[in-house]
């Protein structure tokens, strides 16, 4: 866009700049042509007094006529030396008296004409007029080589294209300068823009731009504030829905795993719930007693789809608490990575070795700048993710630590392993997407594990990759710091 203008600009600017060049030729031609007119004039009334210069005739036939120039004829041979000429001829044209190359066809009437003639390299105006002189009627011819029409013409590379040339590549130049200065302003914008990160909505500062560009960045500060304000609103609305939906889900899943536990320890394995009035679809009533019966295995699936609930209420609002523009008012600070990773493996202990996984620990004392938070939930849906699909027997490893960088200094890595299933190549960009998985996984995942470990990279501006687990199997997912 920028480009475009200022080429537009230029064009702008130098086209009439060349229409300028032109009416300057134009003009200067006009003139030399108006200069040529006097000089032809002046050689008009030179004219007769050459003819009065013939004093009289020749004495004999092959003579020529008796000669005496006249003053203003010889004042004017004198300052013209090299550049003029005359000749006298009869009316047969025949040469009298000076030069021959003086000529041009006979007059057949006493008008002046005129026409040109080069000669040694000079192309001469010559005036011719037929008349009476002291000799009879001879035909009389003035020659000048400083015809202002015909130096112009001989000069017209040298004297008018060349330094109308030479202004247009200067003027040239000039405005191109001019106009990449003038742009500056404009470019510094659209590069400022372009760095800006998704997320970054804040306003443009309308006091650092040009007067004509304020318009265009007031509309984008007026569009900043509108996406802003309904990124938030949506925002805003994710974290309200799950911070409510955690209260009633997590007194809902307590309720049913005290069913659970009831139902475990009955037996037959069944336990009723007189005070329900309604059926559920997958329960039986007893019509003797009036009561909802629901067996084990009915209160197993009610728990896991409760479990599932509650820990998709968990990941919306670690979500929502994930973006970058909630965090502006928490200011980062110094977090262990070595001593998140060895709670986290307290953590996930009973669910690993429930599972029959070996949850192992490789750690390093390391530390970060950052939300220890958020790294918390980063690190915990990387944990979750490799129990979760990593089969019984598997092996699951949680290291961190310090890493060699590419030809600069050692940085800050954590990495989750795992032996299970892995994830295809093709597919480990999808994956980081909110609420995709890959077909065919198994597991009952949301989708919303990596998606949400790698918002929280970004807003650590760390990178998140993901590639093979050990001898290729299983899924090996690392977060690197930034410097």
């Amino acid at each position: 866009m920028t480009s475009d203008l200022r080429t537009r600009l230029l064009l702008m600017l130098v086209l009439p700049l060349c229409a300028l060049a032109l009416v300057g030729v134009w003009l200067d031609y006009r003139s030399a042509d108006e200069a040529a007119v006097q000089h032809d004039q002046r050689l008009v009334r030179l004219l007769p007094a050459l003819a009065d210069s013939v004093l009289a005739p020749p004495i004999r036939d092959n003579a020529s006529p008796l000669l005496l120039l006249a003053p203003p004829i010889e004042e004017f041979l004198r300052q013209n030396v090299g550049f003029s000429a005359y000749s006298v001829r009869d009316t047969s044209g025949r040469l009298l008296l000076g030069d021959s190359w003086v000529h041009g066809a006979v007059p057949t009437t006493q008008a002046p004409e005129f026409h040109s003639v080069e000669f040694g390299g000079v192309t001469y105006r010559v005036a011719v007029q037929r008349g009476r002189t002291g000799a009879g009627e001879l035909v009389v011819a003035l020659a000048d080589g400083s015809d202002p029409r015909q130096k112009w013409a001989q000069q017209l590379l040298l004297r008018v294209l060349l330094p109308n040339l030479v202004l247009l590549l200067a003027a040239g130049f000039a405005i191109h300068w001019a106009v990449r200065q003038a742009f500056k302003p404009l470019v510094g914008l659209a590069e400022a823009v372009e760095r800006r990160s998704p997320r970054d909505l804040s306003p443009i500062d309308e006091a650092a731009s040009p007067d004509e560009v304020r318009p265009l960045v007031h509309s984008l500060n007026r569009l900043f504030a509108l996406v802003n304000a309904q990124a938030e609103g949506q925002r805003r609305f994710v974290a309200d829905a799950a911070h409510q939906l955690r209260t009633p889900l997590a007194g809902l899943q307590a309720q049913v795993e005290a069913w659970a536990m009831m139902a475990k320890a009955a037996a037959p394995p069944q336990v009723s719930f007189p005070d329900f009035d309604r059926k559920m679809p997958f329960a039986r009533e007893d019509r003797a007693q009036g009561a909802i019966v629901l067996g084990v295995d009915q209160i197993e699936k009610l728990r896991n789809a409760t479990r599932r609930t509650s820990q998709l209420a968990h990941q919306l609002l670690a979500l929502s608490r994930a973006d970058a523009r909630s965090l502006d008012a928490q200011p980062p600070q110094r977090v262990d990575l070595k001593d998140l990773c060895e709670s986290l493996l307290e953590n996930f202990l009973d669910a690993a070795t429930g599972k029959g996984l070996d949850l192992g620990l490789d750690v390093q004392l390391v530390h970060v700048t950052g939300h220890g938070w958020l790294l918390r939930e980063l690190l915990s849906n990387l944990v979750d993710n490799a129990i979760k699909y990593t089969p019984p027997g598997g092996v699951v490893t949680i290291r961190c630590g310090l890493r060699q960088g590419r030809g600069g200094p050692p940085r800050a890595y954590v990495e989750v392993e795992d032996d299970g299933p892995g994830v295809p190549e093709a597919e480990r960009t999808r994956v980081l997407q909110r609420f995709y998985r890959v077909p065919g996984a198994g597991g009952e995942g949301t989708g919303l594990g990596l998606a949400i470990a790698d918002e929280i990279a970004r807003v650590h501006r760390a990178a998140l990759t993901l590639g093979a687990g050990p001898q290729g199997r299983g899924l090996l997912v690392t977060v690197v710091f930034p410097l």
